[in-house]
């Protein structure tokens, strides 16, 4: 949400109870509680990019089309299922997977030592703890970022 306000968008993000005072903190616009509305319904205009992060229904992903702008984009980032288009109003769905880039990372880390992007660390975790992590994933992780640590 920061690099989408950063980039001057307007931002409607989803978040339940926990997490809604979080996004507006990062930047959001509008909040959809997701778990009483149905973010179908409660978009009430066209936007242009979609971006799913969660894993979801394919028929719950493939809904998210009819929100977005003719020439708009989805943009999905789990792995499991490929991103719908509807080629017939030029909406495309892209599947996004992690690229290392030195030199976005680096400025990354000077929007960060400026204070101009927040990252919020809710926990350090041994490298060996990594894969209790991981199934921790499957469930309800705690707000923030976990940073996994070589040796603490």
């Amino acid at each position: 949400m920061q690099l989408a306000k950063w980039a001057g968008a307007y931002v409607i993000a989803t978040a339940s109870p926990r997490s809604s005072s979080r996004a507006t903190a990062a930047g959001a616009d509008e909040i959809i509680d997701h778990t009483t509305a149905n973010v179908i319904v409660a978009v009430k205009r066209p936007v242009d990019v979609a971006l799913n992060l969660a894993p979801v229904d394919p028929a719950q992903l493939a809904a998210l089309l009819g929100l977005i702008r003719p020439g708009g984009v989805l943009v999905h980032t789990t792995v499991w299922m490929a991103a719908p288009a509807d080629e017939d109003r030029g909406v495309r769905g892209i599947n996004l997977f992690v690229h290392s880039d030195a030199e976005q990372l680096s400025h990354m880390v000077a929007l960060i030592d400026r204070g101009e992007l927040r990252v919020e660390v809710a926990r350090r975790v041994p490298l060996a703890e990594l894969p209790a992590l991981h199934a921790a994933a499957a469930g309800a992780l705690p707000n923030g970022k976990a940073v996994v640590v070589p040796r603490t």
